[in-house]
């Protein structure tokens, strides 16, 4: 979505975005992206006066990156990682994964994200698919457990 967004002219975000959202395995992952895309949004307007609406958080990421001129490649690489960062962060918390070990499994998956961001360079809306059905439906199942460490 981000490279989507990032090569696409200014008219065709809204629909970028609506691919974007409706990407999203659940109600939970849906508004995770919506609410992230809002406070990147809002970010970005407040500190760059760049208006770009409501944008799911890819889709913004990569509307933005292209408004600043920044290097497509280097910002997917950018926003995998701190994908990943995220995980990373939640694992130290959830399981006994340790600051050191989650530093070392950051750095072991950065090379991954350079290549990736090698990979979606020219992507489209008609790239795009999904093969990550465990994660999807634990996503649903997530959304209807009572306790909860995380929100998704």
């Amino acid at each position: 979505m981000l490279n989507a967004a990032f090569g696409s002219a200014e008219d065709a975000v809204q629909n970028i975005d609506t691919h974007a959202r409706a990407f999203a395995a659940s109600a939970e992952r849906l508004r995770e992206t919506d609410l992230q895309g809002a406070a990147f949004c809002e970010t970005v307007q407040t500190v760059w006066g760049i208006e770009l609406g409501r944008l799911c958080y890819p889709v913004a990421v990569g509307r933005v990156a292209a408004i600043l001129a920044l290097e497509s490649e280097l910002t997917t690489a950018m926003y995998l990682q701190s994908f990943i960062a995220n995980l990373t962060a939640a694992a130290m918390r959830l399981v006994p994964l340790g600051q050191v070990d989650g530093q070392k499994t950051q750095l072991a998956l950065q090379q991954h994200c350079t290549e990736i961001a090698k990979q979606l360079q020219g992507a489209t809306l008609d790239d795009l698919h999904n093969s990550a059905w465990m994660s999807d439906i634990t996503s649903m199942r997530h959304e209807t457990q009572y306790s909860r460490v995380f929100r998704t």
